[in-house]
């Protein structure tokens, strides 16, 4: 018989529908937050939302008042700067509670790709060579970095600022995706070495012990003149579009 615990779901509150404040209505619009708190109820547990906006004290205040045994932390944000998504995760370890997902070290790790690359690099692990752009200085492509380059806002994820037209093949184009990176995204640009390869993920659970998921593949199947060479937003979240190139997701064969 499972646990009955006190679990407070954390999300970005832009994501909280006016109409379903706890995200009871588990046949409307699909939701990862949804998802998860109908698994959660569905488990036995007692499941309060709250939201993460613009204003720290309402969490702090519910985080204190609720005293919950659990925080599922989805927030992906705070005050719309995803670089501050690590400051969520900090702020649960002060407060001393139990959450999911990573801590705030490995959220800075993974947020900022040029640091993440760097680290890398410095213990012998390969990762290609990039270069960084940041807005208001000069613009011009370095001359130690080989074409073609994949540019990109350099703190989002999900693919945010990532399109078929990421993949730039010469000066002209780089520096036009840079500034509309620089525009768009109000952000460093970072450019990195195309590297033709494998679309893979692997999941870890775990603290002190890890426990390590069978790696999936993102397959591409028509790989025409047309057709995406990298994990675009579109790719992610189209399922039509998808399906318009034969792409798929499985088990990776390694």
């Amino acid at each position: 018989m499972t646990h009955c615990l006190n679990i407070l779901l954390m999300i970005d509150e832009g994501w909280i529908p006016q109409d379903d404040p706890d995200l009871q209505h588990v046949d409307a619009e699909p939701l990862t937050e949804r998802h998860v708190a109908a698994a959660l109820r569905e488990l036995g547990h007692e499941v309060k939302i709250v939201g993460v906006g613009r204003d720290v004290r309402p969490v702090v205040a519910e985080l204190v008042e609720h005293a919950p045994d659990l925080v599922f932390n989805l927030a992906e944000q705070f005050r719309d700067d995803r670089r501050m998504d690590k400051n969520v995760a900090g702020l649960l370890e002060l407060l001393g509670l139990p959450f999911t997902g990573s801590g705030s070290d490995g959220l800075m790790l993974c947020r900022d790709k040029a640091l993440c690359k760097q680290l890398l690099r410095l213990h012998k692990i390969p990762a290609p060579r990039f270069a960084q752009f940041v807005p208001g200085k000069r613009l011009r492509a370095p001359k130690s970095l080989a074409f073609p380059l994949v540019v990109k806002p350099q703190y989002e994820d999900g693919s945010d600022g990532i399109a078929k037209a990421s993949v730039v093949r010469k000066e002209t184009e780089l520096l036009e995706r840079v500034r509309l990176i620089h525009e768009s995204w109000q952000q460093v640009a970072i450019a990195e070495e195309y590297i033709n390869g494998r679309e893979l993920y692997v999941a870890l659970l775990g603290n002190k012990r890890l426990k390590v998921f069978p790696p999936r593949e993102l397959f591409f199947g028509d790989v025409g003149a047309e057709a995406p060479l990298i994990a675009t937003r579109r790719v992610k979240l189209d399922s039509a579009y998808r399906e318009k190139w034969k792409i798929e997701y499985g088990y990776a064969e390694l």
